[in-house]
């Protein structure tokens, strides 16, 4: 089996996230437990009681997903030897990037858990509630999309901010702006152009703030080499070295997840199976829509992760 693990980003988030984990596995228990230290917050208590309102909340969200694909990849080398070297490369998407990074040694539990806290808030606070926006452009390639945000611009800020998969691309930026560019997405026949409920326009320019903010936090952070490739949403290749990526991660905040590119790039490597530890599957049925002949599996509950484990251990 060629391996990469590939971590979630915001909206795989529910409440139970990672507590049956928890439960099973003291090693995940233990990633909780420094995560909830670190902050000074029973986040745990939040993931799996609750509300679903606080924990949508992106400072919340950010280090509780982290937490939850972390605790997987702990409980995986404690119960069952398989470690994140088993596979030949990494990846997260958007914020999941900051869990990969993690899983693979670059940056230690406590400082990752302190970065994505700051992370949330700054994307939180960069842009007023009401001024931005974003919207999925359905059935449009890439040039679609790049034609849209064009016509959106005369209008303010308008980007691309995820390219997930082939026929699902995600804009960013000015409320105004965003809603002419569905408009000129709907004129060109896309199949579907819709408003999404979040609450900030996330990897768009509006984001500087956000960027700078990061800028000071991730120079204060201690960064290794990751233990294998990370295949990094700036450049959708390979990155090894520590320097770069500390950088990556500050121009990640305003530019594109390029997340179709990633895979594409994974698949032509030699990758034939994904694993998504931690929340949900968005992931793994993402880039079945990318590379139809990937395998995926997800790596959400105890016996999820002790079928991975022998499967790939034989």
């Amino acid at each position: 089996m060629t391996l990469a693990f590939t971590f979630p980003g915001q909206g795989s988030q529910f409440v139970g996230m990672g507590q049956a984990l928890s439960e099973a596995f003291p090693a995940a228990r233990a990633v909780f437990e420094e995560v909830d230290d670190a902050l000074g917050q029973n986040l745990s208590k939040l993931m799996w009681s609750g509300p679903q309102e606080a924990l949508t909340l992106t400072a919340n969200t950010q280090p509780a997903l982290m937490a939850c694909g972390v605790a997987a990849m702990a409980a995986l080398d404690a119960e069952f030897g398989v470690k994140i070297t088993d596979a030949k490369f990494a990846a997260g998407h958007s914020l999941g990037e900051y869990t990969a990074l993690c899983a693979a040694g670059a940056l230690s539990l406590s400082d990752t858990t302190k970065l994505l806290r700051i992370r949330g808030d700054a994307m939180q606070a960069a842009v007023p509630v009401g001024k931005g926006a974003m919207a999925a452009l359905l059935g449009a390639s890439l040039e679609d999309a790049e034609s849209a945000a064009k016509a959106g611009q005369s209008q303010g800020i308008c980007q691309i901010a995820n390219d997930n998969a082939t026929g699902q691309i995600v804009l960013s930026g000015e409320k105004a702006a965003v809603e002419a560019a569905c408009e000129k997405a709907r004129e060109m026949g896309v199949k579907k152009a819709v408003i999404l409920p979040v609450s900030a326009p996330f990897h768009c320019d509006m984001m500087a703030p956000a960027a700078e903010a990061m800028r000071e936090a991730l120079a204060g952070a201690e960064f290794n080499a990751p233990t294998l490739p990370i295949i990094n949403n700036v450049q959708a290749v390979p990155v090894t070295d520590a320097d770069q990526l500390r950088a990556d991660l500050v121009t990640q905040v305003t530019g594109r997840v390029r997340w179709r590119e990633s895979i594409e790039w994974m698949h032509e490597n030699g990758i034939e199976t994904l694993a998504e530890p931690g929340c949900g599957k968005v992931l793994t049925v993402m880039a079945r829509r990318i590379v139809r002949e990937l395998k995926g599996i997800t790596l959400n509950t105890p016996e999820g992760l002790e079928a991975f484990a022998t499967t790939l251990k034989g």
